[in-house]
C-alpha cells in the first residue's frame, strides 16, 4: 500500500488524513467537555446538556486545530458517586453503565497521544482529585484547562490547581471561546505529526461494517470473508459483544471488516453490557465506508433494519442490503425478484442501495457481494470537476426548468461537489426558500444517473448568497 507522508507545514483542511494524533478530552461529568469538543471541532457533534452524564461513549471526529489535523475524542464523565456497586447481572442499569462509561474513559485515556483534563472553575471535587491521581503517570502527555472562567469568573481561586503539581494551566470558556486559541496552540505544540499521511481513498483499505439484528449471520460472514475464526459464532443471539476487526484481500484490494453486536429494538435491550455494545455498533458506522446490512432472508425486511439503514444513510455511507441465509429459502423461480420488489416497495428511500442474496454458511454470493462493494466504493470516492458538473447542470435545467411564478421562481446559478465519501454537492440559487423538494429530488436523480453515483447516498445543499437554507440527502 502506497504511503504518502506529509510535511506538517503543508496540511490542508480540504484534504483527508490518517494516522492522526489522538487528543482526548477528559474530566468528571458536566465540566464542559462536549462544549469544548464542539468548539474545537467548529461544529456541533457532541450532545451538550446541563444534565451530568449525557455523553456515555466516546465521541470522536477529525478536527483541524491551529492548522493541524488531529483525532478529537470526547469521553464520558469520570464518575465516583455511584450509589450501588456496578453489576452486569441483575444490577441497576444506571450504575452498571456508569462503570462501563468510566472503564471506557480510562481505556480511551490510556491510548491517547495527549489528554486535555478539563476542570470547572472553583474548588475541585473528590472526582477531580481522583482523576488527577489516575493521570499522574501520564503527566508528560497532559494539558490542564479550567473551564467556565468567562470574563475572569472565579479565575483567582482556580489558580490553586497548580498546587497539584501542574506546570501550567489554561483558563478558558468553552461556551464563549475565551482563551481557546491559546489552548489550541498548546495542544498542537505537544503533538507529533510525523506519522500523518494523506488518506488516499484509492489505496487505503476499504472499511466494511457488518450491521443487522442479532443472529443474522454477521460473525459467520466475517469469518467467511477473513478466512478466520476471529468472531465467535453461536446460534444464541447477541454472542458478539464488541466490535471484532479483521482484514482480507480481494482482487488486489485490501478490506477491513468491523463485525458488530446485533442491534435490536430499544425496548428489547435490557442487559446492561448489550446496551453499551449497541452504542458501539452504531458508532462503527462512523468508521466505515460501506455497511453490509445483513437481513435474514426468511424473516425479510423489518422496521429495525430500516432504522439501521437510515443511520448509515444519514452518515452518507455506502449500503448493501445483504440477504443472508439464502440457502435456506425454497428454490422457487423468481424468488429473489419477488423479495427484491417487496423491499423496494416498503423501503423506497433506499432505492439506490443494491440488494444481493448470499449464504455466509456455504459461501455462495460472496463474489457478487465483494464486486458490488468495489463498485459502491468507487462511486463514494468519485469526484466531478466543477466544469463538467455545471455543463450537466445547464442541460438538466434546460430539460426541466424551475417553476415560473412570483413565489416559486428561482434561478439556478452553479454547483460544486464539496466532498466525496460522503458524497455532497452544493447548488447555488437565487432564492433558496423557493426550491421545492421535488426539484431537489430531480437534480439528485440526474446526478445519480448522469454522473455515476447510482449506488450511493447523495447529499444536496441548496445555498444562496446569505448561506445554507435547505439540505436534502437521498
Amino acid at each position: 500500500m502506497i504511503s504518502q507522508s506529509v510535511q506538517p507545514e503543508t496540511f490542508n483542511p480540504a484534504l483527508k488524513y490518517r494516522n492522526l494524533p489522538a487528543v482526548v478530552l477528559a474530566g468528571r461529568p458536566n465540566v464542559g467537555k462536549s462544549t469544548l469538543f464542539n468548539r474545537l471541532l467548529r461544529r456541533k457533534k457532541a450532545i451538550t446538556d446541563p444534565t451530568p452524564g449525557v455523553t456515555r461513549d466516546a465521541v470522536s471526529a477529525d478536527a483541524f486545530i491551529a492548522g493541524k489535523p488531529v483525532r478529537l475524542i470526547d469521553t464520558g464523565g469520570f464518575k465516583l458517586d455511584r450509589d450501588n456497586p456496578p453489576s452486569y447481572d441483575g444490577g441497576t442499569l444506571g450504575d452498571a453503565l456508569d462503570d462501563l462509561v468510566v472503564g471506557r474513559t480510562v481505556e480511551t485515556v490510556s491510548q491517547a497521544d495527549l489528554v486535555v483534563l478539563i476542570l470547572e472553575a472553583g474548588e475541585l471535587t473528590g472526582e477531580d482529585e481522583a482523576f488527577i491521581d489516575f493521570l499522574r503517570p501520564s503527566q508528560d502527555r497532559l494539558i490542564v484547562a479550567v473551564n467556565k472562567t468567562e470574563g475572569g469568573r472565579r479565575e483567582n481561586e482556580s489558580w490553586n490547581v497548580l498546587a497539584y503539581g501542574f506546570n501550567e494551566v489554561y483558563m478558558i470558556s468553552a461556551e464563549h471561546g475565551d482563551n481557546v486559541a491559546d489552548l489550541e496552540a498548546a495542544i498542537v505544540k505537544r503533538l507529533d505529526f510525523s506519522r500523518v499521511e494523506l488518506d488516499d481513498g484509492g489505496t487505503r483499505p476499504i472499511r466494511i461494517a457488518l450491521l443487522g439484528k442479532p443472529n443474522t449471520g454477521k460473525s459467520t460472514l466475517s469469518n467467511r470473508l477473513t478466512a478466520s475464526q476471529g468472531s465467535i459464532v453461536s446460534p444464541a443471539p447477541g454472542t458478539t459483544r464488541d466490535v471484532v476487526e479483521g482484514t482480507f484481500v480481494y482482487r488486489s484490494r485490501q478490506f477491513h471488516i468491523l463485525d458488530t453486536a446485533g442491534i435490536r429494538r430499544k425496548s428489547k435491550v435490557t442487559e446492561n453490557i448489550e446496551y453499551y455494545s449497541v452504542n458501539r455498533a452504531i458508532k462503527s458506522i462512523d468508521e466505515a465506508d460501506i455497511v453490509f446490512l445483513l437481513i435474514d432472508a426468511q424473516e425479510g425486511l423489518t422496521d429495525q433494519d430500516k432504522k439501521i439503514a437510515a443511520l448509515a444513510h444519514d452518515q452518507g455511507r455506502g449500503i448493501i442490503l445483504t440477504l443472508n441465509k439464502w440457502d435456506t429459502m425454497p428454490r422457487v423461480k423468481n424468488a429473489f425478484q419477488a423479495v427484491q420488489d417487496r423491499i423496494r416497495f416498503f423501503f423506497g428511500k433506499m432505492e439506490f442501495a443494491p440488494i444481493v442474496p448470499v449464504s455466509a454458511a456455504d459461501g455462495s454470493g460472496m463474489e457478487e457481494l465483494l464486486n458490488l462493494a468495489l463498485r459502491v466504493y468507487s462511486q463514494l470516492i468519485l469526484r466531478i470537476d466543477t466544469g463538467p458538473l455545471n455543463q450537466a447542470l445547464e442541460k438538466w435545467i434546460e430539460e426541466y426548468p424551475p417553476p415560473i411564478g412570483p413565489r416559486t421562481r428561482f434561478k439556478v446559478k452553479y454547483a460544486v461537489q464539496v466532498s466525496d465519501n460522503p458524497v455532497k454537492f452544493i447548488i447555488f440559487v437565487s432564492r433558496p426558500q423557493a426550491v421545492t423538494e421535488p426539484y431537489i429530488a430531480y437534480l439528485r436523480n440526474r446526478i445519480r444517473r448522469d454522473l455515476g453515483f447510482s449506488l450511493v447516498p447523495v447529499d444536496i445543499e441548496i445555498r444562496g448568497s446569505a448561506g445554507p437554507r435547505k439540505r436534502e440527502r437521498g
